[in-house]
């Protein structure tokens, strides 16, 4: 079972955890939950979408203020029930945490996965060739890049001497150059959260999970919270082409975020993500096993300055975002296809932080996960049929005459 691998944040859910469940019945749909030690409680009539709550001054002490109804249950069971292997479709099951906001990447933040990115360029897609290459590749650059501070006169200088030398890439100039890589992961509402399948292209013969830290940005662009994620990553079609990207990154069920957003409060905040490491377990049925960590003390660029090439004068997120930050695991252990991890059918992958606690999901393939189908209309309807649109608008608290 996938709760097996799970393991729960270090200081349990004393910090200001928040979720959405799926509730079952002719009255069910989408609710938003509040994490407690004591279990789940539904407090969707007082915010009805994760996205207004987010916009909110303070929202971790708007959820510590509301009076709290009987619980959905204990974290521990609806997690259980969210692994569609043995889910009981009558009981309610964890959704990923976020909803109307959009979903974004920031690619090639750190320098041990930077050189990966080169790799695949120069194989076109082909991972026999990668070995070859990554060596021939740090003998060639002969730096240390993540001591280079990206937009800094030193990796002006490594560029100049770089293109020099013919080995310029596209990769490289994300990675040191002034300016990010953001790109659009997904669609509002298509990600898939604990327990569910992640998706594969069927045409995809190298592949990889990418463990991440995604932070939960208002409209505004504060940062407000943090959740883990898995950026799940096709190297051959991107390697091949990068305007092959949105083909490699946005596919049926290839955004994991949860298992919930931590909200920023007293007990956890920036500097936390800042501190924090990202472990990663491949478990495939094969029993081949494969584990890593992402440290984001190494990151090359700030969280806080991603967050401010996403958002600004030139474009604006009016239902807020998500941000995955990127990572440093860039898997070079072979599984058989002489160059390097690839997925396989089932395979278990299981992202972990003390702070954040664990996100599970199965490996498919995507033409056969479940169809994305709860769109943007779906969601609005059925809040209207709940009489909850106007607590997704504007949250309410216990004073404001609540219906029950």
């Amino acid at each position: 079972m996938l709760y097996d691998a799970y393991v729960a944040p270090e200081d349990g859910y004393a910090g200001s955890w928040v979720g959405r469940v799926w509730l079952p019945g002719s009255q069910g749909g989408p609710a938003v939950v509040v994490i407690r030690p004591e279990g789940v409680h539904d407090v969707s009539r007082h915010v009805a979408t994760i996205s207004a709550l987010l916009d909110l001054e303070d929202p971790a002490g708007f959820l510590h203020s509301l009076p709290l109804r009987e619980s959905l249950g204990t974290v521990e069971a609806l997690l259980r029930n969210s692994d569609p292997a043995t889910q009981d479709a009558s009981r309610p099951f964890f959704l990923t945490p976020i909803d109307l906001q959009a979903v974004k990447a920031a690619g090639v933040t750190f320098a041990a996965s930077l050189l990966e990115r080169v790799v695949e360029e120069q194989c076109k897609g082909d991972p026999a060739q990668a070995a070859a290459v990554r060596a021939a590749l740090a003998a060639e650059i002969g730096t240390d890049l993540s001591a280079v501070t990206p937009g800094s006169e030193e990796a002006k200088a490594l560029r100049t001497a770089l293109m020099a030398r013919g080995l310029w890439s596209q990769y490289l100039e994300v990675g040191l150059g002034e300016d990010a890589e953001i790109f659009t992961k997904a669609q509002p509402l298509s990600a898939v959260g604990y327990g569910a399948t992640v998706g594969i292209h069927p045409k995809s013969h190298w592949n990889n999970p990418e463990p991440e830290i995604v932070l939960a940005v208002s409209s505004a662009g504060r940062i407000v919270g943090a959740a883990l994620g898995n950026d799940v990553n096709l190297r051959d079609f991107e390697g091949r082409s990068a305007l092959l990207l949105s083909k490699a990154k946005d596919n049926n069920a290839s955004t994991s975020i949860g298992p919930f957003i931590r909200l920023f409060d007293g007990s956890f905040s920036l500097d936390d993500v800042r501190r924090a490491d990202v472990t990663l377990r491949v478990e495939g049925s094969d029993g081949f096993v494969m584990e890593g960590v992402s440290s984001l003390s190494r990151i090359s660029r700030d969280p806080a300055d991603l967050v401010g090439q996403t958002i600004g004068g030139t474009h604006q997120y009016p239902d807020g975002f998500v941000l995955f930050l990127g990572t440093m695991f860039a898997p070079t252990q072979d599984r058989g296809n002489g160059g390097g991890f690839t997925h396989k059918r089932d395979d278990v992958v299981v992202i972990g932080s003390p702070r954040l606690g664990t996100l599970v999901n199965r490996v498919g393939y995507s033409d056969e996960a479940p169809r994305w189908e709860f769109g943007f209309r779906a969601l609005m309807a059925n809040l209207a049929s709940r009489g909850l649109v106007e607590a997704a608008v504007r949250p309410r608290n216990a004073s404001e005459g609540i219906r029950p």
